[in-house]
């Protein structure tokens, strides 16, 4: 079992590569009955630190959501050039972890077809695990009708938080970042009735009083780059680095880069929720800033478990295979989405009665929750 709080890492593989070239890392942060997981990252400038951090964040989703399985992630050095090689080389060098009770999935740059190579390289199934019982369904028959499942966790922790703030009418939603989270928050706010005003891409800001939400994700490539070309008539567009935040708003919803809001531009925050639908979305001295101006941070290991929550369901064999397919992904989202509205409630319920930072608190209580 782990110590949430902990910092030091249970091991680091450095991956030199096995019959090829490769320079990455996997970072165990915690086991929990011989387990743990999370996803691959692969950028030109990821670091060691960064994979260990996002591992701790594993760790901290698990242990909130009561799920037991430690945390890991991976990181590869690479510009995705020559995909092919760089998935198998990695599948060989981990093939011991993967069998061995780590299981490793998808992050920012890695694809399911990538996955599928370095499983396949590896000789390894989900579906068997020595000491478990058996996965009636394929890995990727399970897991990709999943794939809105991280926006859906987030969409719920930002409308818990605002009908906490005691909100009853339409909130004015900023959407850092349209790939897969952010589509899918966007749709899921937009659904119940919010509007949202503004969305930011890699190549800027594009706001109106009432953004077409199923416009632009028709707009929008797989990589959430949204169409210029495209656009309805009366948006603005701007390229201004973080022009998103200058937008007036009620709800900001983090869903890109990491450290997207840090202590350079915290400042410039207008509005009074931000929840974190990425990972690592914030820095430790722009959440200390938010908390000091009065307005509320909901974390991204509250908020951001859909997809990692999901995937540790199917490993842990907590999900009840026997239903059918739509039942059983009905299931899942409603699993998720109780966990993190629970959270989301009892976080703010910490953060009303104390000036700092919630969030060990919470842990602290789940954690003795999970030991029992």
């Amino acid at each position: 079992m782990s110590d949430p709080e902990k910092t030091d890492p249970a091991f680091t593989v450095h991956l030199n590569g096995s019959g090829g070239s490769i320079t990455g890392w996997v970072v165990v942060d915690s086991l929990y009955d011989g387990l743990a997981m999370g996803g691959v990252r692969m950028t030109p400038g990821v670091t060691q630190e960064e994979v260990a951090g996002l591992a701790h964040d594993m760790t901290q989703k698990f242990t909130l959501a009561g799920l037991r399985i430690g945390g890991a992630k991976g990181g590869i050095v690479s510009d995705g050039t020559d995909r092919d090689t760089t998935f198998r080389t990695f599948g060989r060098t981990v093939k011991p972890l993967l069998h061995g009770g780590i299981h490793l999935g998808i992050d920012m740059g890695v694809t399911p077809a990538d996955r599928a190579v370095f499983f396949e390289t590896a000789g390894y199934d989900p579906r068997y695990r020595l000491g478990a019982p058996d996965m009636p369904i394929d890995w990727r028959t399970y897991y990709e009708p999943l794939i809105d499942c991280t926006g859906h966790g987030v969409g719920v922790a930002a409308v818990t938080a605002l009908e906490a703030d005691g909100r009853t009418g339409p909130a004015r939603v900023v959407v850092q970042g349209f790939g897969a989270v952010g589509r899918a928050v966007a749709r899921f706010l937009e659904d119940r009735g919010h509007v949202v005003v503004a969305v930011a891409d890699i190549e800027g800001t594009i706001s109106a009083d009432r953004l077409p939400v199923a416009g632009l994700v028709a707009a929008t490539d797989e990589f959430g780059r949204i169409d210029r070309s495209r656009l309805p008539q009366g948006v603005t567009v701007s390229g201004e680095p973080d022009a998103w935040l200058d937008v007036d708003a009620d709800l900001l919803v983090l869903a890109a880069q990491k450290y997207a809001l840090n202590a350079d531009n915290a400042h410039r925050l207008r509005a009074r929720l931000v929840v974190e639908g990425a990972n690592l979305a914030s820095g430790s001295e722009a959440r200390e800033k938010v908390r000091a101006s009065g307005a509320t941070l909901v974390p991204g290991v509250i908020a951001n478990i859909g997809g990692a929550g999901s995937a540790a369901l199917a490993v842990t064999r907590v999900v009840p295979f026997e239903l059918a397919a739509e039942a059983r992904k009905a299931w899942v989202f409603d699993w998720i989405g109780e966990r993190v509205r629970r959270n989301t409630r009892d976080l703010l319920e910490i953060a009303s009665a104390t000036a700092g930072d919630p969030l060990p608190e919470l842990l602290a209580v789940r954690h003795e929750e999970r030991r029992r």
